[in-house]
């Protein structure tokens, strides 16, 4: 079903939204949806055969070319696309699941041509978003490498790559550096650097590719001024497969060797870290985060499958341990823990490991630290992980998030307010929004500020509906502001995801230290209509 020769490309237009099958774009009224390159493909076949049922092996034979997919993984895929398109498992108003038969998409489809030389089939014009300003020290922008091999599976391993870039030039306390979920939400389109630099509030743009072929490996990269669009500087390097990690350190100490020239070269040799020497054990890592940044309930399970299967092979991987545990703390969140003494049990055991191997890695203590304070109540412990975390990495978006997070649970939520503003900074294009907006949303509760935090949870139950904390805030918010029925509609839903949260264990789901704020909440959530 192409689009005719001298047209333009294929659009589908259906609900809000807009699916081009030649930009590989998925816009939302204005906005373009952040998309994984798999989920697209699912969403592309899907719709392109919406007058009939599609089987398993039909996804399985078109969207992995037949290879072997478990179950849990073509499901994990599926929830994916529903929640790029605002549907759900539960809902299923646009992808349907026929038992036994296969899915079907049935939403009402419209197609249209976007003419080569026209754009009146574009969303509506929005005023330009006003540009960031630059920070005041050497900022940059790491964005997705392009994926150069002939296999697609291996868009994750170009990921990875672009991960540890961003990691490395995190730890230069000199630079500011874009979160890694921010500078993702540009894979797979095709940008003007200007623009990024504009959107991001960076002077640096750094891009590249990664091409993986019998056993050989290159990587290319070119950095550019955003404000002018000048090239600084471009190489490429190449190695074997096994090499990787050397590859990685030369770009990253050529790019900074470029965006600030005064830093020491004892400076460029601190970012010669490697998480792990097994590549297999990485390999699992850096599919681990692929999943756990789908936020679903088998992503997270796949997530934690591939992190556990890392610490098997390399026993001493800390960031492994680190977010093993934080797959528990999302369990929590979402409602989708089923043993919680036993998953505390092991959020403790993985999270004090992460700490022990992790001294020096910022990510492992954040991660850590956090799972300890939200998952086993051991806030003043967690925090000073956190704490720890952020003096090693000031650029840490999660060090931020999470600092945001216990600081709320203490009592400061000025400061937790403070400390989420410099998360979004960091990462002002996450996909994953969602925590950032639960965490304002709770800081904003305790301030008093009702309307500002029922928004914020209700932007983050858009997001992705079927997460439980945010129901839980926006329920108490929106009693506490007068708003009996969308403190009813965000209750009804809420004991849905959590039959068993009642008034008397609500301690049990958020770690309060003032009993001022618990008993504040407790008044939100009795007139919100939570039994006691």
């Amino acid at each position: 079903m192409e689009a005719a020769q001298g047209i333009g490309s294929l659009r589908y237009l259906f609900e809000e939204y807009a699916f081009d099958t030649d930009r590989r774009e998925l816009h939302r009224g204005a906005d373009v949806v952040s998309v994984a390159p798999q989920v697209f493909d699912l969403l592309d076949y899907l719709i392109r055969n919406r007058e009939r049922v599609v089987s398993k092996d039909d996804l399985i034979n078109t969207i992995w070319n037949g290879r072997s997919v478990s179950d849990a993984a073509l499901t994990t895929r599926l929830n994916a696309a529903r929640t790029a398109i605002g549907d759900s498992g539960d809902e299923q108003r646009l992808i349907k699941t026929l038992p036994r038969k296969g899915f079907r998409f049935v939403g009402k489809v419209q197609e249209a041509h976007r003419p080569t030389s026209a754009t009146a089939i574009d969303p509506p014009a929005q005023p330009p978003r006003p540009a960031l300003p630059l920070p005041d020290k050497p900022s940059i922008a790491v964005l997705p490498f392009t994926n150069l091999s002939s296999d697609p599976e291996q868009d994750y391993f170009a990921d990875g790559m672009v991960e540890d870039i961003i990691t490395a030039l995190s730890r230069f306390k000199a630079l500011f550096v874009i979160a890694r979920n921010s500078s993702l939400t540009y894979k797979g389109r095709a940008v003007d650097v200007k623009q990024v630099g504009r959107d991001l509030g960076v002077r640096y743009v750094l891009e590249g590719s990664v091409r993986k072929a019998s056993g050989r490996l290159r990587i290319t990269g070119q950095l550019i001024e955003a404000v002018t669009g000048v090239h600084l500087w471009a190489d490429h390097f190449d190695g074997y497969a096994e090499d990787i990690f050397d590859l990685t350190d030369q770009m990253t100490a050529r790019v900074v060797g470029v965006v600030a020239p005064k830093l020491e070269q004892a400076e460029v040799e601190r970012t010669r870290r490697k998480p792990t020497e097994n590549l297999d054990a990485y390999d699992h890592f850096i599919r681990g985060m692929a999943e756990y940044h789908l936020w679903t309930k088998e992503g997270n399970a796949e997530a934690l499958t591939h992190f556990r299967r890392a610490i098997e092979l390399d026993t001493n991987f800390a960031s492994a341990y680190g977010m093993a545990a934080r797959c528990y703390a999302q369990r929590k969140a979402a409602g989708w823990d089923s043993d919680r003494a036993a998953e505390i049990a092991q959020t403790i055991l993985l999270a004090r490991r992460a700490t022990l191997l992790g001294k020096g890695d910022a990510l492992a203590l954040c991660t850590a630290g956090f799972a300890l304070a939200w998952v086993a109540g051991e806030v003043e412990e967690g925090a000073a992980f956190i704490e720890r975390a952020l003096a090693l990495n000031p650029n840490l978006a999660w060090g931020w998030l999470t600092s945001g997070w216990v600081k709320t649970w203490f009592g400061e939520p000025e400061i937790a307010v403070e400390h989420l503003a410099r998360a979004m900074r960091f990462s002002p294009q996450d996909p994953h929004m969602i925590s950032m907006q639960s965490a304002a949303a709770c800081a904003h509760f305790f301030l008093g500020h009702y309307g500002e935090a029922l928004s914020s949870a209700e932007m983050a139950v858009r997001e992705q509906p079927d997460y439980g904390f945010p129901r839980f805030i926006a329920a108490a918010s929106a009693a506490l502001a007068g708003r009996p029925e969308a403190a009813q509609k965000a209750m009804s839903r809420l004991r849905q995801l959590m039959p068993n949260l009642r008034v008397s264990n609500m301690n049990e789901l958020i770690p309060l230290r003032r009993s001022a704020d618990l008993d504040r909440l407790a008044e939100g959530m009795r007139k919100a209509g939570l039994p006691e």
